[in-house]
């Protein structure tokens, strides 16, 4: 936490990371126990193009998808209390990431190749993994992402903490970095 920005504003909770960490599922809960909105950001895009993330992969390519998400990130400026669980390329991108640390705690969920990949290994729903070596994908996209990644507020890894308890770490994050801000604002 020591890299959070002490005058930074923390309207939201932002949960990147690759996919198969947990977002949804922890972003759900870190949502009900803060009392603030939820929203996965590859339904937002899908409902605001009309489509499944799948299709629009294959009948107007990533580039495209990639320009969804920059749309959606910029409309999410005007968020408040809520927990936003970003698609894996979203928070990979550094635009996005800066975007997202001008309202959010941004906190990056984290897991090994393998655990992500027997995660997903049976959704169908995943365009990038429609490759022969889908663990390999994998590898490669993650160690690719990670420079990125590694610039969240925080890491956390999702391997063998159950949802429960990384949506109570989150939470214990976000709430002392209100604090400090907070303590900051009197002071200042």
């Amino acid at each position: 936490m020591d890299n959070v920005q002490e005058k930074r504003q923390f309207y939201n909770v932002a949960l990147i990371g690759f996919m198969g960490t947990g977002k949804t599922t922890i972003g759900r809960i870190v949502a009900g126990l803060l009392n603030f909105g939820f929203l996965d950001t590859d339904h937002f895009i899908e409902m605001h193009a009309g489509k499944k993330i799948s299709q629009i992969f294959s009948e107007e390519g990533e580039a495209k998808f990639r320009e969804y998400e920059k749309q959606a990130v910029r409309e999410f400026t005007h968020f408040r209390r809520m927990v936003l669980a970003t698609g894996g390329g979203l928070g990979a991108d550094p635009e996005n990431l800066n975007s997202l640390k001008q309202h959010s705690l941004v906190v990056c969920l984290w897991a090994s190749p393998e655990t992500i990949y027997e995660r997903v290994k049976n959704q169908t729903h995943r365009p990038l993994l429609c490759v022969p070596d889908p663990l390999n994908a994998i590898k490669e996209l993650l160690a690719k992402r990670e420079p990125v990644y590694r610039q969240a507020d925080i890491l956390i890894s999702t391997d063998y903490y159950s949802a429960r308890d990384v949506a109570q770490k989150i939470v214990s994050h976000f709430k002392t970095a209100r604090a400090k801000l907070k303590k900051s604002v009197r002071e200042g």
